[in-house]
C-alpha cells in the first residue's frame, strides 16, 4: 500500500450539489477499490494562474489516501472521462512528505 495525494480542479459552473456529488463519487470509487482515506479537503473556489478551458477559476479539492498503485491508473482514467474535471495531479508521497502532511493537518486543526 502506497501513500498518495491527489489534487483536482472542478469546473466553476457546477452547483454546490454537483460538486459534492462528484467528490463523493470519486471518494467511493477509491474506497471500493481498497483505498483507505487519510484526509480530504475542500479548498473552495480559487482563481487560476492561467485560463483552462476558457475558465479563470475552479473548485479545488485534495484527497490523501493509501492504496495499491494499480488503482491510480483506473482513477486517472475516470478523471479524464469526466468533463467536470479541468485538471488533476496525483503524487506518491515518501515518508518525509507523509510526515509533512501530518504536521500540516495538525496546524489546520489548531486554526479551526
Amino acid at each position: 500500500m502506497n501513500h498518495y495525494e491527489t489534487v483536482f480542479i472542478l469546473n466553476p459552473v457546477l452547483s454546490e450539489e454537483q460538486i459534492k456529488e462528484t467528490v463523493k463519487k470519486y471518494e467511493d470509487f477509491l474506497v471500493s477499490n481498497g483505498a483507505k482515506m487519510v484526509s480530504k479537503e475542500d479548498w473552495g473556489l480559487k482563481k487560476l494562474a492561467y485560463p483552462i478551458q476558457n475558465k479563470k477559476s475552479g473548485f479545488y479539492h485534495l484527497f490523501e489516501y493509501t492504496v495499491d498503485g494499480e488503482v491510480i491508473n483506473a482513477l486517472e482514467l475516470e478523471f479524464r472521462r469526466d468533463e467536470r474535471f479541468m485538471r488533476y495531479l496525483t503524487v506518491k508521497l515518501d515518508k518525509h512528505a507523509v510526515a509533512w502532511a501530518e504536521r500540516r493537518r495538525e496546524k489546520l486543526k489548531v486554526k479551526a
